[in-house]
């Protein structure tokens, strides 16, 4: 399936164009535009509408789109012009709730390591989760800050007494004042 032909676009479309084509057919193939149909039509508009839904996914965002395109100009300078689909094509399933969704075919290497690995390094190189990561590593850095400072200004004011130590002659003090209080008249 070509996510341009889908779309009838041409494959230097801009965003605007492509959001565009994408809610002109979107309404068009909408299931619950079709929910008073003969079933053959209905399904017929379901598979269009998840086809332009597909389409609308990749094509919108940068790091998919620029994926679709390098793989597709392999696909089409190969032998074998399908290539690029019996690799990252999808096929029909079910969830749970029955409804039908996309899904990556198994088979030539879709579940192996290799793209495994490539879809743990696109998630670690995200925008949001280097973000996210950056900020947690601020968070443990100012808590190891915070601990070892602690730790140094206790051992500054109160030398060679350990916390419990310090507990005890707090104690001792509070009750040697009480007793002064209580022998007073």
């Amino acid at each position: 399936m070509d996510h341009y032909k889908v779309l009838g676009l041409h494959r230097t479309a801009t965003k605007e164009e492509i959001k565009a084509a994408f809610k002109k057919l979107a309404f068009q193939f909408h299931p619950d535009k079709h929910s008073q149909s003969p079933k053959p039509v209905r399904d017929s508009a379901t598979l269009r509408f998840k086809q332009v839904s597909e389409a609308y996914d990749v094509l919108m965002d940068d790091r998919k789109r620029a994926d679709y395109n390098s793989r597709w100009r392999s696909a089409a300078g190969s032998s074998s012009s399908n290539h690029y689909y019996s690799q990252y094509s999808y096929g029909h399933a079910r969830n749970e709730t029955n409804y039908d969704y996309y899904k990556p075919r198994s088979g030539f290497n879709a579940g192996g390591f290799a793209s495994k690995f490539e879809l743990a390094i696109r998630i670690l190189t995200a925008r949001s989760s280097l973000l996210s990561l950056g900020f947690a590593a601020a968070i443990l850095g100012g808590i190891v800050v915070i601990d070892t400072s602690g730790d140094s200004l206790w051992k500054m004011q109160n030398s060679g007494k350990s916390f419990e130590e310090a507990m005890e002659s707090i104690e001792k003090a509070k009750a040697y004042r009480e007793d002064n209080m209580n022998e007073r008249p």
